[in-house]
């Protein structure tokens, strides 16, 4: 994986470490639509599993993934909410890389 910064200045971000990958890699649910899916970041899931599974303080999960615990909140607080508008808007979860999922060799 690249790392990759916003904007044109400014350090590259800090790699977190992810030490336990998620066994799902996509929840469906089976809506009448077809609404565009929600991509849940490898870090963002990392993170879920740190604080609301493990029981850690963000500063401690900030520690066990190697980034600071400003960056922990962040990736908690767009985790969080990209779950819960995957279970109120019937939207699909993806965990991990998008394209990895619904890419095609044409």
């Amino acid at each position: 994986m690249h790392r990759r910064r916003r904007g044109c200045r400014g350090r590259y971000p800090i790699q977190p470490v992810i030490r336990k990958v998620p066994a799902a890699r996509r929840m469906d649910p089976h809506p009448l639509g077809s609404p565009e899916p929600l991509v849940l970041d490898l870090a963002e899931a990392e993170v879920l599993r740190l604080v609301d599974i493990e029981g850690l303080y963000q500063e401690d999960a900030g520690r066990a993934m190697g980034v600071s615990r400003g960056t922990v909140w962040r990736l908690l607080a767009s985790a969080r909410s990209k779950v819960a508008r995957a279970i109120y808007d019937a939207r699909p979860l993806i965990i991990g890389h998008r394209d990895s999922d619904t890419s095609s060799d044409d």
